[in-house]
């Protein structure tokens, strides 16, 4: 009989298990094993504080155009309602107080805007702000739903963002040479020739950029930061719309179901508490191709580090972060011979880190999610703030396993707040009780005063660094592709949020778990070509088209292009 094909990933994030969905439900005769250092990447054991309550590396929210990672809660029977909570705004506190909020755009309303004065006749002084602010072109609908959410930023340095929006046509709407020419630059460059107002750019802009993509304009790629701003201000109105975990975890709520479907289903076999090690590749002497062959990994769990070899491989993906490759390459002699693989490991990582809160009262906020912006005691870093309680309807698992004294529990259980900092290399250094001292005496009386009342039960800090991808100035040329070395190495891929992608290009864009699951699928079905099964593909949904008027704007830009140089560009 034939023989099982033997395809392996590593890295169990959102890339690895839209790569071993891909490949289990592909048809495909085939054993499929997911290696991940995490001692249970299935997510179906709970990440704990040491004093036993839930915790999770950052909180990560859901945008309007998932449709693949919806279409996976559908598959799995998961009702979305039950998963995620309702879309919800954003406040972004400065030390002035709350500088704006970031609506639901969906559910924006008419702004309490002046009538022309040929309409007063009519005895109506303004628009009615009670009226649902009908679906209107980007970014007129983008304008009109902030328009009264800007606190203290005035409307002349908000216009200032107009010549962006042109630069962002530009740049999406080009080819891969012309994205690379923004690559090349940095955010901040781009922001002073197209003459943004440095309020706009210090009160706003730089704050979402540290939350939205973790480093600063001055260290972030222009592409990157173009396809962020598309999604802000050019894709359709309710596109930046965003939900969150309603129960639980990331993990326990979504990846917890996909992987117990695979492994009862397929037989997938996941390795959990193993670090990769050596691959070897080898030329295939049936068609002089060369091939991954093997791949050795260590079990780290206590009591062994054994080191374990996979034989026979047939094909493998790559589904790792910077740090990752990084590891992988250097102990993989043969990898590094490879110009694509070791430019990838050459790319660094951000620092973050996550910590977890539990009051003894109840802490009532504007919005559930929050930012900080311009804060000192970030130190640089980007800050978020988010109201647990809130999000998750005052779960008690929120809490974990209730004590010997329930009673006198209850009367302590107050708000939990989950707080992020990215961009947090000047923080690394602090001590953890220095670091949760900053946020209950300084960030957070600064934003909400009602904290300065509340007392700190517990908190748990976790430090991550440079785990998350940097989308770093001339960065694009050495992020990995999908498609790993190409045709010499045909049976090795590579996926996750900073690989490109190429031809499959997804809508979904930057630091994304959208782009990092279906860029494991496309890796997956990238794999399965390869090998050459000319069946069993799984379907990538793509995002919304883009509106007429921005398909418009590209299309005449694109032939204006043709004789106006780029001089704002290197």
């Amino acid at each position: 009989s034939e023989r099982k094909k033997n395809y392996v990933i590593i890295g169990g994030g959102w890339a690895g298990w839209g790569a071993a969905k891909a490949l289990c439900e592909s048809g495909d005769n085939c054993d499929v094993t997911l290696i991940d250092a995490l001692p249970d990447p299935t997510g179906s054991t709970p990440y704990l504080s040491k004093n036993g309550k839930p915790v999770e590396a950052g909180t990560r929210g859901f945008w309007k155009d998932y449709p693949n990672i919806n279409a996976l809660c559908a598959q799995l029977d998961i009702d979305e309602n039950d998963v995620f909570t309702p879309f919800t705004n954003s406040s972004f506190y400065s030390p002035d107080g709350l500088e704006a909020t970031a609506p639901v755009f969906s559910d924006a309303t008419i702004p309490e805007l002046p009538l022309p004065s040929f309409l007063k006749t009519f005895g109506q002084t303004k628009f009615d702000s009670s009226q649902p602010l009908p679906p209107l072109p980007s970014p007129l609908g983008q304008v009109l739903a902030t328009f009264p959410l800007f606190e203290r930023i005035p409307l002349s340095d908000r216009a200032s963002m107009v010549g962006l929006l042109l630069a962002t046509v530009d740049c999406l709407g080009g080819d891969e040479s012309v994205q690379e020419q923004y690559d090349r630059m940095t955010a901040h460059d781009l922001f002073i020739r197209f003459n943004l107002s440095k309020r706009l750019v210090d009160d706003f802009i730089r704050p979402t950029l540290l939350v939205g993509l973790f480093k600063p304009p001055e260290e972030l790629s222009a592409l990157v930061v173009m396809e962020l701003l598309y999604y802000y201000a050019l894709a359709h109105t309710d596109s930046f719309d965003v939900r969150w975990i309603k129960n639980g975890t990331v993990s326990d709520s979504l990846i917890s179901p996909l992987a117990t479907h695979l492994q009862n289903e397929y037989n997938l076999q996941v390795l959990g508490g193993c670090r990769a090690g050596n691959i070897t590749i080898m030329e295939d002497q049936s068609n002089g191709v060369l091939k991954a062959t093997s791949i050795t990994y260590t079990d780290t769990k206590p009591n062994t580090m054994d080191k374990k070899t996979i034989e026979d491989i047939d094909g493998l993906i790559l589904a790792l972060g910077c740090k990752g490759m990084e590891s992988v390459v250097k102990t993989s002699p043969d990898l590094a011979k490879f110009p694509v693989f070791s430019k990838a490991a050459s790319l660094k990582g951000i620092d973050v880190i996550s910590t977890r809160i539990w009051f003894d009262k109840i802490v009532p906020t504007r919005t559930p999610a929050n930012v900080f912006s311009r804060f000192d005691a970030l130190r640089g870093s980007g800050g978020t703030f988010f109201m647990l309680d809130q999000l998750q309807e005052n779960n008690p698992d929120l809490w974990g396993s209730p004590g010997e004294d329930e009673e006198q529990e209850d009367t302590l259980r107050g708000s939990v707040v989950a707080c992020d900092f990215y961009n947090a290399g000047a923080l690394m250094s602090m001590s953890d009780e220095d670091i949760i001292a900053t946020l209950t005496d300084e960030l957070l009386p600064s934003a909400v005063p009602k904290f300065a009342d509340a007392k700190v039960v517990d908190s748990w800090v976790g430090k991550y660094a440079g785990t998350v991808s940097w989308f770093s100035p001339g960065s694009f040329n050495s992020r990995p592709p999908l498609e790993g070395a190409g045709p010499i190495l045909p049976n090795l891929k590579c996926a996750g949020d900073w690989v490109r992608m190429g031809e499959r290009e997804h809508g979904a864009k930057g630091l994304c778990q959208e782009r990092a699951y279906v860029s494991g699928i496309e890796a997956a079905n990238s794999l399965l070509r390869s090998s050459g099964i000319g069946m069993g593909e799984h379907k990538v949904l793509p995002v919304r088209e883009d509106e007429a008027q921005f398909r418009m704007g590209v299309t005449v830009n694109n032939q204006v292009m043709k004789y106006l140089p780029r001089f704002w560009v290197r």
